[in-house]
């Protein structure tokens, strides 16, 4: 990957994350995007998940991003358990699927190795990020135990097991009772689905469209009122037909790269009058059918 130009970090100032939306393996994009914010050297870069898959260029995306090393902070997406499940027999590929030079690359097992141990929430300075979303019920601390679980079971020697099991829409709410595999497939479909949910928190992924596609009697479950991490700043993906979204605790970097819209790249700055904005535009990157 072509280094972008970087300048350093003022001197005693710690480096603020720059965080990048769905790549879904638009590598050229994702090139000019870093060149264009031209972070400092070494800032973190933040991923909200599906780095890979749809765009034409996966496998050499997925190069770059693990090439970055630990400066690279990505969690994973449904596209990203997508792989991983075509790669164990799973799930077939579907049409539009750009996965198929990541499985029949010499190295695959050592690329399939490094997706499967990526994080699927990650907590830092004030910011929790995910690829879909978080339950109202949940607080950071919460999020990240369940998050956590999730984890170390796909880490585990019986991690194909635990993956075939995260597949299905129930149960789709959140009780503390919850144990074993839908206790693990409810924390997959809150981490990376979710869209619209009651104001119970009862999920419902019957809709993938924009605000005014809510389902009857569900909000974005960003807009459920008390939102157990409304005190912090969410940081998620997934969610294109939403497009951008900046607000003070919300950062929505989904903003349709893969559908030739733009990619976009956030600093993370705590303070929201201080973060800002870089994107490229996508029109190349134009995904052949499916959806998110």
């Amino acid at each position: 990957m072509t280094p972008a130009t970087s300048s350093p970090a003022p001197s005693g100032q710690p480096l603020v994350p720059l965080a990048f939306g769905d790549l879904q393996g638009c590598r050229t994009p994702f090139q000019q995007l870093l060149a264009k914010a031209a972070p400092p050297a070494g800032t973190p870069l933040w991923f909200a998940g599906d780095l890979i898959n749809r765009g034409a260029e996966s496998l050499a995306t997925l190069r770059d991003v693990i090439a970055l090393g630990e400066r690279a902070v990505p969690v994973l997406g449904n596209h990203d358990l997508h792989l991983l499940s075509v790669s164990a027999g799973i799930r077939k590929s579907k049409k539009g699927d750009t996965i198929d030079e990541i499985l029949t690359a010499p190295d695959a097992a050592d690329l399939l190795d490094w997706v499967r141990h990526r994080p699927l929430a990650h907590f830092d300075n004030g910011m929790l990020m995910v690829h879909a979303g978080v339950l109202p019920q949940w607080d950071v601390t919460m999020t990240l135990e369940l998050a956590d679980e999730l984890h170390r079971a796909l880490c585990a020697p019986n991690w194909k097991e635990t993956l075939a099991g995260l597949y299905g829409n129930e149960p789709n709410r959140w009780k503390p009772g919850l144990k074993g595999i839908e206790r693990l497939r409810l924390t997959c479909s809150a981490l990376t689905r979710m869209r619209f949910c009651t104001a119970e928190g009862v999920m419902d992924f019957s809709s993938s469209g924009g605000l005014n596609a809510a389902p009857p009697g569900c909000m974005p479950w960003f807009d459920v009122p008390s939102r157990e991490t409304a005190g912090v700043t969410v940081v998620f993906g997934h969610w294109a037909a939403l497009g951008l979204t900046l607000r003070d605790n919300l950062i929505g970097l989904d903003s349709g790269c893969v559908w030739g819209e733009k990619l976009s790249a956030v600093r993370l700055a705590q303070n929201p009058a201080e973060r800002t904005l870089t994107q490229v535009g996508c029109e190349n990157c134009r995904a052949p059918g499916g959806g998110n």
